[in-house]
Order: C-alpha cells, then sequence, then structure tokens
C-alpha cells in the first residue's frame, strides 16, 4: 500500500487543465475543414476522392459536410488551389446536423441546452454510452474519458450501466438493423427529458457504411438527436468540448 502511495504523490496532479488551457493534439490531428471558395477552380477532385461523399462542388462552390467526412484529408491532398484545408480546431460539435454542412468558414458551434434543461443537467449528468454496430474507435475515444488525464467526472458527467439510471444517451456506431430496435429501448427507458448525443461519423450519417441496407444511416432515423460530434472517430478533446458545450461550462 505504502508504495502505491509513494507512486501516486510521485505522478502528481496528472489532469490536463482543460478548458482553462488549449488541449494538446497530436501532430497528425487534422481539425475543422476550412474552405475557401475564392479559391475553387471547380476542377472536382476534391469531391471525386472523397470516400463518403462528404464533398460537393456546383459553380465553383465547394460544400462539406462534417456529419460525413472521415477527416482522411484527401480532399485537401488533391487541390492544389487549397480550397479545402483541414485546421487544428477541435470544436466540432454542433446542435443541428444542417450546421455541420460548411459552406464557406463560417461555422456553428453547439449552443448549452435550454435554461429549464440546464437547471436540471447542468451540475450532473448521468450518460448511457450505447454501441449501435461501430467499430470501436469513437467508443475507445469516449471510455478514455474517464481516465485522469480527461477527468469527465470532475465536470458532474459520468457514464452509467443502466438507462434507467441515466439522462440521456451517448451513441456511436451506425445503427445497424440488429441495433435499432435495442437503441429505441434504450432510449425509451430513459427517464424524461432525454440528451442524446451522436458521436462519430457513423452515428451522425452512416459515415463509411451510408447507403447499406443492414444500417440505418446514424441514430438521428431512430431517435432525435441533441449535440451531432463529427469525426472519425473524434479525439478525446473534441467529444469532451461538446459535451462542455451544451453544459454551457467555459471554465473550471
Amino acid at each position: 500500500m505504502l508504495k502505491e502511495l509513494a507512486a501516486r504523490i510521485k505522478q502528481g496532479y496528472r489532469t490536463y487543465p482543460f478548458p482553462n488551457r488549449e488541449p494538446s493534439l497530436p501532430e497528425r490531428f487534422k481539425g475543422r475543414p476550412v474552405i475557401s471558395n475564392s479559391k475553387c477552380n471547380g476542377c472536382n477532385k476534391c469531391a471525386d476522392v472523397c470516400p463518403t461523399d462528404a464533398v460537393i462542388v456546383n459553380d465553383n462552390k465547394i460544400e462539406l459536410d462534417m456529419g460525413k467526412c472521415i477527416f482522411c484529408g484527401r480532399c485537401e491532398q488533391v487541390c492544389q488551389d487549397k480550397a479545402i484545408v483541414f485546421s487544428r480546431e477541435y470544436s466540432l460539435a454542433a446542435g443541428k446536423r444542417s450546421d455541420l454542412c460548411l459552406k464557406g468558414e463560417h461555422f456553428k458551434t453547439a449552443e448549452s441546452l435550454r435554461a429549464d434543461m440546464l437547471k436540471i443537467f447542468g451540475r450532473s449528468l448521468k450518460l448511457r454510452q450505447v454501441s449501435a454496430g461501430g467499430c470501436n474507435a469513437c467508443e475507445a475515444d469516449t471510455n478514455v474519458l474517464s481516465t485522469p488525464t480527461y477527468d469527465l467526472g470532475r465536470f458532474g458527467v459520468q457514464f452509467v450501466a443502466s438507462p434507467r439510471h441515466a439522462d440521456g444517451l451517448l451513441i456511436t456506431g451506425p445503427v445497424t438493423a440488429n441495433m435499432k430496435l435495442a437503441l429505441k429501448k434504450t432510449y425509451d427507458a430513459v427517464p424524461s427529458p432525454q440528451i442524446v448525443i451522436a458521436v462519430g461519423a457513423c452515428a451522425i450519417s452512416g459515415g463509411i457504411y451510408s447507403g447499406h441496407p443492414e444500417q440505418t444511416n446514424g441514430a438521428q432515423n431512430s431517435v432525435p438527436v441533441d449535440l451531432y460530434i463529427p469525426g472519425c472517430p473524434p479525439n478525446p478533446y473534441t467529444i469532451l468540448d461538446g459535451i462542455l458545450r451544451l453544459l454551457n461550462v467555459r471554465s473550471i
């Protein structure tokens, strides 16, 4: 026991001071795409190489759907004029599905819950995580939020085992045909009012599985969604930032 205590003291305080300090992101991190339509020559190469049809070009104007985007960066690689560039911006969450469709440099990030909802969940939010056919990437980046580095619990947010003990759902995966009924039953088991968070391209649009007959193209086709967090998978700080925006937490 003494050895464990000594090791813990040696390690010191390990929780990163987010959101008071900007997160340390990996060198290869690709954040929010920046679209400069003034640079687009209409070659359509960016749309041709996109594996999820997230990019559309019409009349030399680019539209990029972050809900479909897997952040592979192929569009940026083929665009010699740099009309699409992936920034280092990690704040990607949106409150409406339509807000994820970028048509220029402006992006509307997620807003906080209504005052009545914030009064209920602002200091204590319990989430039931539902893996609705995911590949486990989004699930892994969600699980690490409970580790000392991110320490989701310091904001009053915790994952629980039962939907009956939850205030809402955090959904990953494209919602396969076999999971559709299970997801609906899980949602119905959460006491009202419920919050639903869709994490990752699959949960938002079906991702790389979009259009496949054995999945339902995301959570919104089964349950109402309050927060969309894009990525494939989203960085843990992107997920954490989205949840904190929902709870109107700006500092600690």
